[in-house]
């Protein structure tokens, strides 16, 4: 592939976006001999009672019940959760047939993954390899392999440091300097305008008004349940989002077609933006003359 292909970046949420459910909820709650909303109600409690975030709140609360049963947290244990993840229809497929579809159409297409879940579970499962990089919740680990310390919480509003870091290409997140230096935006590696965000609810909000902001597009996808069908047609109304589909993204459905469509607004925006540049640059080149 022309690596001076222009880029289309499309930004995922994770769970409810991709899944049809949190992704601790597959493998690692049960592991730990809880249910879903037991284990829900006490990291949010700790929350509660010691004003914490609820991202470092669940995360310490993975550590804690792991360490009550004597199973270690390790990153292999938390890797593994991914195996068991279900996915919505048309995943993994999707990616490698947008990419193909972008090529075709004179695009390079590139997914990245903007999400308070875990890095590890995401990595380890069907469709970890699909992305250019996965922005995400990551423990650290001691000299034994054990998670000891939250190395990396994203909650909803730090999601849109990762938005600036696509558009800019400053990918590592120690990276500061580069990410805070000013760049004029003919030297940014993805255009806003380039970019798609797909999520499903108020944690995208910020997200989603950002990258639709800057010329950006952005889809709200359900899973077809009440209350997740009432919370996308708010986001719609409200003009926070510009589609709202079902989380389907099997070939032909609605989420399928508009992606595409989205693609090719893009390569034709690219393509006459390169014309307008070539002209523009060669009447100056005879008004020297």
């Amino acid at each position: 592939m022309n690596e001076k292909m222009p880029i289309a970046a499309i930004l995922y949420d994770f769970d409810r976006t991709l899944c049809s459910k949190d992704m601790q909820e597959y493998q690692f709650i049960p592991s730990v001999g809880m249910s879903a909303a037991d284990f829900w109600q006490l990291a949010n409690g700790y929350a509660d009672e010691e004003n914490m975030d609820k991202i470092l709140s669940y995360m310490y609360t993975m550590i804690k019940k792991s360490h009550d049963i004597g199973v270690p947290l390790t990153r292999e244990s938390v890797s593994q959760c991914g195996n068991s993840i279900e996915f919505f229809p048309g995943l993994p497929e999707w990616f490698d047939r947008l990419n193909k579809f972008g090529e075709e159409n004179g695009i390079k297409v590139e997914h990245y993954v903007l999400s308070s879940g875990l890095k590890e579970i995401i990595e380890g499962s069907k469709v970890g390899g699909c992305f250019k990089k996965i922005f995400a919740c990551e423990f650290l680990y001691d000299e034994n392999g054990e998670a000891i310390w939250p190395k990396t919480a994203v909650n909803y509003t730090s999601k849109t440091q990762f938005v600036y870091r696509i558009n800019k290409g400053v990918l590592d997140v120690s990276n500061d300097i580069d990410l805070n230096r000013s760049t004029p935006d003919e030297n940014r590696r993805v255009p806003f305008s380039n970019m798609l965000y797909i999520g499903d609810g108020l944690s995208d909000v910020p997200c989603m008004k950002m990258v639709k902001a800057y010329g950006g597009s952005s889809i709200a996808v359900h899973n077809n349940g009440k209350k997740q069908l009432e919370g996308v047609s708010d986001l719609l109304y409200h003009n926070r989002v510009d589609f709202a589909f079902k989380a389907d993204y099997s070939e032909g459905s609605e989420l399928d077609i508009t992606v595409k469509n989205i693609i090719r607004r893009i390569a034709i925006s690219n393509t006459l933006d390169s014309e307008h540049n070539r002209q523009k640059s060669s009447s100056q080149c005879n008004c020297r003359e």
